[in-house]
């Protein structure tokens, strides 16, 4: 086996390790707290930095919308992630989430407490996540690639956009 194509398949097993990982992640945050309706206004109730952007979203009747999507949100990057199936659409909402969760542990500079300065697990994670997207993580052991062959995907713009 040449260097190149030995470098490819080592290459192929981390983009597969890192979704499944990231999958699971997601997946196991959305299992863990379902059903439990007060673990998004607990999380909130705790922002320090920037508590006037976060404390809108503590009001009794956004709380219940907020953890319907945080729960489902989970569920569907998880289980996106995991099957290799939309990767290109679920991997931005997952970033976005990390990031969310960043500012939202901040207590300027640190995050969670003094041992991260300014960079925590959930940099590292949205990383991770825009490492995927580049190398096209759902074509690698993954739907998407089997997806991106349909004939129906392939005659529509929008969809061949979603697993390309």
């Amino acid at each position: 086996m040449s260097q190149q194509q030995s470098d490819t398949a080592m290459e192929k097993g981390f983009i597969v390790f890192f979704r499944l990982c990231m999958g699971w992640t997601f997946l196991w945050a959305g299992i863990n707290h379902f059903g439990d309706d007060n673990f998004v206004l607990g999380f909130l109730t705790h922002v320090k930095t920037f508590h006037a952007v976060y404390a809108p979203f503590t009001q009794p009747a956004v709380i219940p919308i907020l953890t319907f999507l945080v729960e489902y949100g989970h569920l569907a990057i998880g289980l996106s992630l995991i099957s290799g199936l939309l990767v290109r659409v679920s991997a931005p909402f997952a970033i976005m989430l990390m990031l969310l969760y960043w500012t939202a542990h901040m207590d300027f500079p640190f995050i969670e407490n003094v041992n991260n300065y300014l960079v925590d697990y959930h940099i590292v994670y949205a990383g991770v996540l825009v490492y995927l997207i580049v190398k096209r993580a759902g074509h690698v052991f993954g739907l998407d690639g089997w997806v991106a062959n349909l004939g129906s995907v392939q005659h529509s713009p929008a969809l061949r956009w979603m697993v390309a």
